[in-house]
């Protein structure tokens, strides 16, 4: 029986009181005795209606709003009854805040978890933190700085407090979305008391974790030291599918499939659900064996020289990225060569007036990017993305720019290009430019593009290549260098020369048709060789 069950029957005052517990205005009590730990949970309550509240001296309940949720929480698994009916959940953008408290001695505190800084992050490394242990907080300040798929970005502080605890330090790796990385209290007093503050690694318990306590056995914690037996069926517990240190999770029948071929489980990876091997990874792993794979790695020799680099974070999204687009997207490409005769007496012509008014100069790339944003004005149907079920044609010619960085290969974005002048497309590039190579991009410098062009003519002297897709995305403009060429003229011994620049158009089939990229091209084309139609 719930204590609020033996409170209302014992109590003349609340006997009649049997509609005290219906209204929805409130999401939680928190029921106050000599064991302050105790809760009333949800499950034994619906929720309390304020207008029926009673007196200070007879008052049993203390409530707590929504926005300000506290709880009394013995375990990690009494998070769960907390749930409010409103849609206010702890994942809610309404939820400001949680505070929590543990049956330990550690006072309420707030867990900082590694935040989503870009739509495909999944993980992040720690760059460095702008703020010590013991600094004081404040909403608006840069807490550190987080090296995310895409770019260095500033995580900032939402409320006011003290850092009491830094779980990963400098130079953290690999640190997945929502990850604990720091811990947060409102008092000053209470930063000592998280000196030896530990992250529970049990994977049932919620991103909020307790410090371990030595009188108390922790029965998932028992069940990793726990030696492995490949072939032994286990229960359903064992079918989960996350990895804990040294234990490996796949499926029974995985296990016996592997043990019989003599198949190392650590040189699996796991496609099952968060990562689980199942009999299909093994079935590929023996597979790719027969066809000439190498099972086990093979030592270099030892007059072989190397280095192991490490890989960034950009770095292995990027690949992870353009692996999956080669892998799923049918790629076709289209090249076609462009007179830029006339393109580079328009440049000529409008540097000296941007010397004159003191503005920057333009470049090849400036009016190439130009024409292919005025050419998808022109061919909408490859300002496309394929969204599975249906096409989505966007109407604002957003221009990814491909540079190269010692960091990688950042993609920020000129926004609404076919929109803007020469001139602010020239000034947009070079900031941008220098913002990837300081690795101080923003998402709002790189998100939201439509298109791609990738110039390795100018920088490189590169002729021709063919580029890879860039996903959502439908298609991508390469451009190689400009090169003179002799012209045929109309008799036998005549002739004229001319430069010209070849530039490919990678396609995705699945959008653009080969006719469809064909008219695009043909639209680029004119405006190159026309250029004073994009003053128009």
């Amino acid at each position: 029986m719930s204590c609020a069950t033996q409170l209302l029957r014992h109590s003349r005052k609340l006997r009649s009181a049997q509609n005290l517990l219906e209204a929805e205005s409130v999401c939680s009590a928190r029921y106050f005795s000599k064991d302050a730990s105790n809760i009333i949970r949800r499950d034994d309550m619906p929720s309390l209606r304020p207008s029926r509240l009673l007196g200070k001296k007879e008052s049993l309940f203390r409530f707590t709003p929504a926005r300000t949720f506290k709880a009394s929480v013995n375990s990690a698994s009494d998070i769960a009854h907390f749930r409010q009916p409103t849609g206010l959940g702890f994942n809610s953008p309404r939820a400001a805040s949680v505070r929590y408290f543990s049956s330990s001695d550690l006072p309420p505190h707030q867990p900082l978890g590694m935040p989503s800084l870009s739509p495909t992050m999944t993980e992040g490394n720690i760059a460095r933190w702008l703020k010590k242990e013991g600094d004081t907080l404040s909403p608006g300040e840069v807490l550190c700085e987080v090296e995310t798929d895409k770019a260095t970005v500033e995580m900032e502080c939402m409320e006011e407090g003290y850092l009491a605890k830094i779980i990963h330090g400098d130079g953290s790796k690999e640190i997945k979305v929502g990850e604990i990385i720091a811990i947060m209290v409102e008092d000053e007093a209470d930063i000592p008391k998280f000196k030896d503050y530990q992250v529970s690694s049990s994977p049932s318990a919620p991103a909020e974790t307790k410090a371990p306590a030595p009188s108390e056995p922790a029965p998932p914690k028992k069940e990793e030291s726990e030696p492995v037996k490949a072939p032994e069926p286990k229960p359903v517990k064992s079918e989960d599918a996350s990895q804990k240190g040294d234990r490996i999770f796949a499926s029974p029948l995985a296990r016996k499939l592997a043990e019989d071929n003599k198949v190392p489980l650590s040189s699996l990876k796991g496609t099952g659900p968060d990562g689980r091997i199942v009999k299909a990874d093994v079935e590929d792993y023996l597979a790719s064996a027969t066809k000439g794979a190498p099972v086990k790695d093979v030592a270099p020799s030892a007059d072989l020289n190397y280095a192991d680099l490490p890989v960034s974070q950009i770095r292995k999204i990027t690949a992870a990225r353009l692996l999956q687009s080669k892998q799923t997207i049918p790629h076709y490409y289209l090249t076609v060569d462009t007179c830029v005769d006339n393109l580079m007496k328009l440049r000529g012509e409008l540097n000296a007036l941007q010397e004159t008014s003191g503005g920057k100069r333009i470049s090849v790339n400036d009016l190439v990017i130009k024409a292919a944003a005025l050419a998808l004005r022109k061919v909408p149907q490859c300002n496309s993305s394929w969204m599975n079920d249906f096409i989505r044609q966007y109407h604002n010619v957003n221009i990814n720019v491909a540079v190269q960085t010692d960091n990688g290969l950042f993609v920020p974005v000129v926004k609404d290009a076919d929109k803007k002048g020469l001139s602010a497309i020239a000034e947009e590039v070079k900031v941008l430019a220098q913002k990837a190579k300081d690795n101080s991009l923003k998402p709002q410098d790189y998100e939201g593009g439509t298109f791609t062009v990738s110039n390795l003519g100018g920088p490189f002297g590169i002729k021709q290549f063919c580029a890879i897709v860039n996903p959502p995305q439908c298609a991508i403009l390469a451009v190689g260098s400009a090169e003179k060429r002799v012209i045929p003229g109309k008799g036998p011994d005549q002739f004229d020369f001319g430069s010209f620049m070849s530039v490919t158009l990678s396609c995705d089939h699945r959008v653009i048709d080969g006719a469809i990229g064909a008219e695009w091209l043909k639209a680029f084309k004119g405006y190159i060789e026309n250029p004073q139609s994009m003053l128009l």
